[in-house]
């Protein structure tokens, strides 16, 4: 299979592959752009079905990765990782190892950081190897609880902007996924007033916020159903497909999945709909914002104040689509554009 001609490659500025037999390590690096900064972006172990899926998932999130850490203000680019393997099954010590001497041979262009798959010890191994993997834990640990507070801040701002509420007290909001995100997010929309609807695969993790947030448990193939204000997908990417167009009763959408679109043109499906869409690689940017605070100056405070201001960029993102009358998403990926590429000049204006 050739890179070049794969559906998701964007112009990567570099694609490399490593094996090491010894510890049964495969695993690719894609560095998308690095025209702010080195590539960071996350390192996931996955069981992919096939070498194409993985270098399909590898060029799709390192891209998000570069939009992201653009509209959160950060000198990175955008960079990712992937193991081929069973985390549950295939992850040693050695393995690790051997990953994070992968990462040391690029020399400073990626750094890596936890990522599905892979968790703050992974990272505290791979730093025998490597000065770029970050998220330690005797550092900023798990950055769940950043990704919950921008996730959090975002469903204020779509708030704000279509129903025009100063805060989320009296929302109804449909969580989709109740790991560490999502289950940090209910708390944060509890304490502040919002009623919670939600839903996981896992009926030990329902039964534990049902009970911490006096939340309303729903089947899993029932929450694109439930009659809410704001859908909050933090589980699966690709959940917002033909099935839950139709069937959404939302009026927002804002959560921390991945790749929430199955196509490109469900966004545009939503906007028909009159559903405002959050896109998620501004919403979900808190954890990488936490990541990059990393080092000997590091605050949970500094951190999370820059989190916040996910606020105040969703709402220019709201406001410009709103005045352009074109999607959220679209808008969201030219201001990205615009930092990361610098600003497009005319002839007119170049010439003058």
């Amino acid at each position: 299979m050739s890179v070049f001609s794969a559906n998701d490659f964007d112009d990567h500025e570099a694609v490399v592959f490593h094996s090491d037999p010894q510890s049964g390590l495969r695993a690719i690096i894609a560095i998308h752009n690095s025209g702010l900064g080195p590539a960071l972006g996350g390192c996931r172990m996955w069981p992919y079905e096939s070498e194409a899926d993985a270098i399909a998932d590898v060029l799709r999130l390192s891209r998000g990765m570069t939009y992201k850490a653009a509209m959160a203000d950060l000198p990175y680019g955008g960079g990712k990782s992937v193991i081929i393997g069973d985390p549950k099954t295939d992850k040693s010590e050695v393995l690790l190892t051997a990953m994070g001497r992968f990462v040391e041979s690029q020399g400073g262009r990626y750094h890596t950081a936890e990522d599905v798959g892979t968790t703050v010890e992974d990272m505290d191994i791979m730093r025998r190897e490597t000065a770029y993997a970050h998220g330690f834990s005797d550092g900023t640990g798990n950055p769940s609880p950043a990704t919950a507070y921008g996730v959090f801040r975002s469903i204020e701002a779509a708030v704000k902007h279509w129903f025009s509420r100063d805060n989320v007290a009296g929302t109804k909001v449909a969580v989709q996924g109740l790991g560490n995100v999502g289950a940090t997010l209910c708390r944060y929309l509890a304490e502040n007033g919002a009623s919670l609807i939600v839903t996981d695969v896992d009926a030990a993790r329902i039964e534990r916020v049902v009970g911490d947030f006096d939340a309303t448990a729903v089947a899993p193939d029932s929450i694109l159903d439930a009659d809410v204000d704001v859908f909050a997908p933090c589980a699966l990417g690709a959940v917002i497909d033909d099935d839950a167009v139709k069937r959404l009763k939302a009026a927002v959408v804002a959560g921390a999945a991945n790749n929430q679109l199955a196509e490109a043109r469900h966004g545009s499906d939503l906007k028909k709909r009159g559903i405002l869409y959050a896109p998620d690689y501004v919403v979900n940017a808190g954890g990488l914002i936490d990541i990059a605070h990393e080092g000997p100056d590091y605050t949970t405070e500094k951190a999370l104040d820059q989190v916040s201001r996910i606020y105040n960029t969703l709402s220019e993102v709201f406001d410009r689509a709103r005045r352009e009358d074109a999607q959220p998403e679209a808008i969201a990926d030219r201001m990205a554009e615009e930092r990361f590429f610098g600003p497009v000049t005319s002839p007119e204006s170049a010439a003058a």
